[in-house]
């Protein structure tokens, strides 16, 4: 599995940066082993991610790899709603993905990635979509 590179910033950047790969590629490089990425725009959108709850899931799925969300629950000791409501969330960020479920089997949680590598810059923006009065 790769590692998924999370970043924060401004949508011009990564816009740039996302045209100046489509013309190498164009131009024939070779992108198999690009890094895959997750772009938040705003540090309350990255704390999504990065809630330590959150994070004890993703340790806790990788270490034991739970065949349930009940079982994921009971490994960070957690209540199933609760588990289910943060799982549900990475896999809306695509940092996990959900196997079975169907005919009232239970739903697998599965890590779509090895690791997370965080980038955030702190030149220009701070990462916030406002900005704060004097």
């Amino acid at each position: 599995m790769p590692t998924l590179k999370v970043t924060i910033g401004e949508r011009d950047r990564l816009d740039r940066r996302t045209r100046s790969r489509i013309k190498a590629a164009q131009e024939g490089d070779n992108f198999e082993d690009v890094q895959p990425r997750l772009n938040f725009e705003s540090y309350d959108q990255l704390n999504r991610l990065l809630s330590p709850k959150n994070l004890e899931l993703l340790e806790a799925i990788s270490e034991h790899e739970p065949a349930s969300i009940r079982e994921a629950a009971d490994l960070v000791d957690c209540d199933y709603k609760q588990v289910h409501r943060n799982l549900s969330e990475l896999a809306d960020i695509g940092v996990l993905e959900f196997e079975g479920g169907g005919s009232g089997k239970a739903k697998t949680p599965k890590l779509v990635y090895d690791g997370l590598e965080v980038d955030i810059p702190f030149t220009g923006s701070n990462g916030t979509t406002s900005t704060a009065a004097p």
